[in-house]
């Protein structure tokens, strides 16, 4: 999991909807009472759930391990195949606005000609 989350692209997505989601608090009170509650009530349920969950996990933990270690090589092998992966969201966005600018634009240049 933390190796997924160190991927540029999952973490620049994820800032960006962690900033969405306190802009969208800051300005709308509603929202920001309904947001803190829903927080409040994930808090409690990962408490409870953690205790009672613990023992199962540490019954768990070699079948964990070796389930971490092949999902890390594959996550390994992805990003060779995919290097997008290690780019921020903004660069892919950026990059895709530039790729489609400049297809239209050889477009233009081929239906003027």
């Amino acid at each position: 999991v933390s190796q997924v989350a160190n991927l540029t692209l999952v973490s620049s997505a994820c800032d960006m909807v962690s900033t969405a989601y306190a802009s969208t608090k800051e300005s709308h009170p509603y929202i920001r009472s309904v947001c803190d509650a829903a927080e409040k009530g994930v808090k409690s349920v990962t408490e409870a759930t953690a205790s009672c969950v613990q023992p199962v996990l540490t019954t768990l933990e070699p079948h964990v391990a070796a389930a971490s270690e092949y999902a890390s090589k594959g996550l390994d092998k992805l990003g060779e195949k995919l290097p997008l992966i290690q780019k921020p969201v903004e660069q892919i966005i950026s990059d895709t606005k530039e790729l489609v600018s400049s297809r239209v634009a050889d477009a233009k240049d081929a239906v003027s000609s």
